[in-house]
């Protein structure tokens, strides 16, 4: 299977139904993805520099992240869906889920 569709080593096209994303992790990232900001922001990443754009639906159920990389080419993209069960479903947009997960929880937005 391609790298693209791996999260620590494992399938990873829809975590929802995952049993190995445990729950330290989810509650991990949930807690990254949090703390950002909605609307554009900008702050560093693996040394770079990244703007980004976090939107959230009003129910808090649908999410996304865009960033991009300020002086270069990289990016960051997915959804997040939280459904009711209290899973969430992960989608990166042309990209690892292990790129994703790294992103939020190692991103730190300028003060």
């Amino acid at each position: 299977m391609p790298n693209a569709f791996l999260f620590r080593g494992k399938p990873a096209a829809c975590l929802l139904d995952q049993y190995w994303w445990n729950e330290m992790e989810h509650a991990e990232f949930d807690a990254a993805f949090d703390k950002l900001a909605e609307g554009y922001s900008e702050g560093v990443y693996e040394g770079r520099r990244f703007g980004l754009i976090v939107r959230r639906s009003e129910d808090g159920r649908r999410n996304s992240l865009f960033a991009r990389e300020l002086a270069g080419t990289d990016i960051v993209s997915f959804n997040v869906y939280r459904v009711t069960s209290g899973k969430i479903s992960l989608k990166p947009c042309e990209m690892s889920a292990d790129k994703v997960v790294a992103f939020v929880l190692d991103f730190r937005p300028d003060s």
